[in-house]
């Protein structure tokens, strides 16, 4: 399991890289080591800019909802 270093530093890569470039960090933003260990501490893209506070955290009601407007 990553050791609060290691999530903080993911954390703060994508913060600066969000203030960088002015918008949400893609993973092509990144060289392929960092993508790598940002996603190894995070967990998959999506849930990583969820814990750096970059994006909304989806809930299962978010998702539901979605589905019954189909």
């Amino acid at each position: 399991m990553p050791d609060d270093k290691n999530i903080g530093w993911a954390i703060q890569m994508l913060i600066d890289k969000a203030a960088e470039i002015g918008r949400l960090p893609l993973k092509t933003d990144f060289i392929e080591a960092d993508r790598a260990r940002i996603k190894a501490f995070l967990g998959p893209w999506p849930r990583a800019l969820e814990k750096a506070g970059l994006k909304e955290v989806k809930t299962k009601d978010d998702k539901s909802a979605k589905r019954k407007r189909k």
